[in-house]
């Protein structure tokens, strides 16, 4: 669709740039016309012409500010388009036709070498829009047979004749322009495929770049606050001229060490990014009791729940489910799953937590009772350094990348993670993967509707 929106453009700019060109051919064929054929036939012939040039160039303008108003259907000004390239080349084909005629039976160097002309040019000229140039040239070698067959059927000559040879130069002529119409074509053709590839690139390095600012946006902002935080407890630890009580120096060593983890769980989300990036990333698969596993991740983040006020619960299956996976970015994807669900509940409230078995599949459901996330905001969940609120007054830190690792994570044990949410009632993250072959996985289990409700599960 972008493509013939490019096409009638260039077409339609290269006619409208091109008018005075033609303007001097038309002049200079009708000059030579009135001088050594018939006065009346050239300047009855230019006023048709110059009628058909006045209409092609309306329709050109016309499909420019269509393009510029962002216009969705290329069919209707394709449509007007054809017809008016047709009008100014039945124009040409009738003046010069009509010129033969008067000339009489006799070898046309003027009116075919002007036809001859009139086909180069379209074939420059009009190589963006195939269907008008094809269109353009059949009329022109219609008129290339029909002027020399005309004298051959008035006159009957001989075999031998010159008329006779100058039908035999037409497939010659018609062979050529056809090549110089291929080659046009294809040329046009890679000139737009390498300007699509630039334009390709330059989105790449726009996003790139926009993906760069929110890096050094998040990433600055995140790593400041805890490197200020450490700074203010040594610099009141270490001041010479005050005596700091043993239990407030303790208070200050444990904010520095609060801040120092926070610091390096930054730094650490930044190295696997890149180690995921770049293909380094060493997983160390092994049987895994998903419940098990899940219950570990619940107690290692039961201290973020607790420090807000937040009631972690967890429903388990009658029978065990198992998977083949690296325990340690298993319990990273968790982890990431649950402190959001915390972060963003409210105080008070209940992060429910279920392991079940789905449709010959195994999840992890993760299901918050707090804000929500927009419809808008899905593309930026999974983004490297986005976040719903990328503010500086945002109420959640964080780079932005928990999500994005859990993603690729997963994607590297063959399963998934995905959301679904209802702004104002909550969320439910789901990690799904494929059980080890020994686990018994119920297929008859009612499927998982994509609302904020939980499912009654077997306990």
């Amino acid at each position: 669709m972008i493509r013939i929106h490019q096409q009638l453009a260039d077409y339609a700019r290269a006619c409208i740039r091109l008018v005075w060109q033609r303007q001097l051919m038309y002049a200079g064929g009708t000059l030579l016309t009135a001088l050594f054929a018939d006065p009346l036939i050239a300047w009855a012939c230019y006023g048709l012409c110059m009628l058909a040039e006045w209409y092609d160039m309306r329709v050109c303008r016309e499909v420019l500010d269509w393009q510029s108003q962002g216009g969705l259907h290329p069919a209707r000004p394709m449509r007007r388009l054809m017809i008016s390239s047709a009008a100014t080349t039945i124009a040409i084909v009738i003046y010069m036709v009509a010129v033969a005629a008067a000339e009489g039976p006799t070898i046309h160097l003027g009116p075919l070498f002007f036809l001859f002309a009139a086909a180069i040019y379209a074939t420059m000229n009009t190589c963006q829009v195939p269907q008008i140039l094809r269109a353009r040239l059949l009329i022109y070698f219609s008129a290339f047979v029909f002027i020399p067959v005309r004298d051959i059927i008035i006159m009957r000559p001989p075999l031998g004749s010159e008329l006779w040879r100058q039908l035999g130069t037409v497939p010659s002529i018609i062979f050529l322009l056809r090549e110089c119409a291929i080659k046009f074509m294809s040329g046009y053709r890679s000139v737009q495929t390498r300007l699509d590839d630039l334009w390709f690139e330059l989105d790449r390095v726009a996003e790139a770049y926009e993906v760069q600012s929110q890096f050094v946006s998040i990433v600055s902002h995140e790593l400041r606050t805890p490197l200020t935080s450490i700074k203010a407890s040594l610099d009141l630890i270490s001041k010479e001229d005050i005596a700091v009580p043993v239990d407030e120096m303790r208070r200050l060593a444990s904010i520095g060490r609060s801040n120092s983890n926070r610091l390096a769980a930054l730094i650490d989300d930044l190295l696997d990014f890149q180690k995921l990036n770049s293909g380094k990333m060493v997983f160390r698969m092994e049987r895994i009791d998903l419940g098990a596993m899940v219950a570990d991740a619940m107690e290692a983040n039961r201290g973020i729940a607790d420090t807000r006020g937040v009631q972690m619960a967890l429903k388990l299956p009658s029978e065990p489910l198992f998977v083949q996976a690296d325990m340690d970015r298993m319990m990273q994807v968790l982890a990431n799953a649950l402190s959001n669900a915390v972060k963003f509940s409210h105080r008070g409230g209940t992060v429910d937590v279920i392991v079940r078995a789905h449709k010959g599949l195994v999840q992890v459901m993760v299901q918050d009772h707090g804000i929500g996330i927009p419809e808008e905001a899905r593309e930026m969940v999974f983004a490297p350094f986005m976040q719903v609120d990328a503010s500086d007054k945002r109420a959640h830190g964080g780079t932005g990348l928990g999500m994005t690792i859990s993603k690729r994570i997963m994607e590297a044990h063959d399963g998934s993670i995905d959301y679904v949410s209802e702004p104002g009632r909550g969320t439910i993250f789901l990690i799904t993967l494929n059980p080890l072959e020994e686990t018994s996985v119920d297929d008859a289990e009612e499927p998982y509707t994509e609302t904020c409700q939980l499912e009654p599960m077997r306990t």
